[in-house]
């Protein structure tokens, strides 16, 4: 339990580092939030409305105190969740474009990293199995040099032949025109069917990553003494594969997940550009561009916490299936 609270206490700590990080990294960019609302009026809209740019300056958040005072307020908003309103998209809320935009990307991140996990660690623990064999010589040396290639550029190359070439998937956006977003079936399959190509390039982009991970620490696990006594009691080669060698092997590479999760989240933006995915990584591009502090500020908090939340839970996780972190 105190392991537990003082991991609980790093957290805590991390999340206030990643929101003060959050804060200051966007009034570090050049121009400000009002003078991108103010470029899209005219000269003769400004002199009807004198009391405008303060206006703004209220709604916005900032600008106008000093930057501890604004400090104080962002922490305040942020505990109540209230990012304030997007200059991009005003006079739309940030927490309604942030719930708009997060879904897709929880989606396709998701179900991105969690196939290549599995994929990556079934195919590096039956290559560590059955060295030497096809997939050992064949299939390991293909996704190593897949995942050498930045995701963004196995984005552009699958768009090129698998959308544009061969037409075996969507090119952009989440779903087809004219859907209305909802919970039915119409809707779920045409989304499903616009994040397949998305989700394969993660899963070709990270993959690799597993299956040398999971083979080099299955080889090792294979020549321990509790494996050699499994096969002597006269087990199947898939039991002692899977519930001896592989779920010892598979402790190493859960402890990476949350790494390299971290390293997915941030190429999203790349590969959402790429494909035009509406999700909160081209959000995050477009409000960077656009001077929405408040906008990119709530997106940079949400993945902040994720990636925080996706360590906590492998410390937990942790704790669960190792007997050796608990008796410490």
């Amino acid at each position: 339990m105190r392991w537990f609270a003082r991991r609980l206490c790093f957290y805590v700590f991390a999340i206030w580092v990643a929101l003060t990080v959050n804060f200051l990294l966007p009034r570090l960019m050049p121009g400000s939030p009002i003078a991108g609302l103010l470029a899209h009026l005219t000269p003769g809209q400004l002199a009807a409305n004198p009391g405008l740019i303060q206006t703004y300056q209220a709604l916005l958040g900032g600008g106008h105190e000093s930057i501890w005072q604004d400090y104080v307020t962002y922490l305040h908003r942020v505990s109540h969740f209230d990012f304030g309103i997007s200059s991009s998209n005003y006079p739309t809320p940030v927490s309604e474009v942030v719930g708009r935009t997060l879904p897709y990307s929880i989606f396709l991140v998701g179900v991105a990293f969690l196939l290549s996990f599995i994929v990556g660690t079934g195919i590096g623990m039956l290559a560590a199995w059955r060295r030497g064999g096809a997939v050992d010589s064949v299939v390991v040396p293909v996704f190593m040099m897949l995942s050498a290639f930045p995701a963004f550029f196995t984005a552009l190359v699958g768009l090129y032949f698998f959308g544009l070439q061969l037409h075996w998937f969507p090119i952009q956006h989440a779903y087809d025109s004219g859907i209305v977003p909802g919970f039915d079936w119409t809707f779920l399959s045409s989304a499903i069917r616009h994040a397949e190509l998305p989700i394969l390039v993660v899963v070709i982009a990270y993959a690799g990553g597993w299956v040398l991970n999971m083979r080099t620490v299955m080889i090792n696990t294979i020549s321990e003494d509790y494996v050699a006594m499994a096969h002597a009691k006269g087990l199947r080669d898939r039991r002692v594969m899977t519930r001896y060698a592989g779920r010892n092997a598979i402790l190493p590479p859960l402890n990476g997940f949350a790494a390299l999760f971290a390293s997915a989240v941030g190429g999203l933006v790349f590969v959402e550009y790429v494909f035009s995915y509406p999700g909160a990584g081209l959000t995050l591009q477009q409000a960077v561009l656009g001077n929405d502090y408040p906008l990119a500020q709530a997106i940079l908090v949400v993945l902040s916490v994720c990636v925080i939340l996706a360590n906590l839970i492998m410390d937990v996780l942790n704790l669960v299936l190792d007997p050796r972190i608990r008796a410490s």
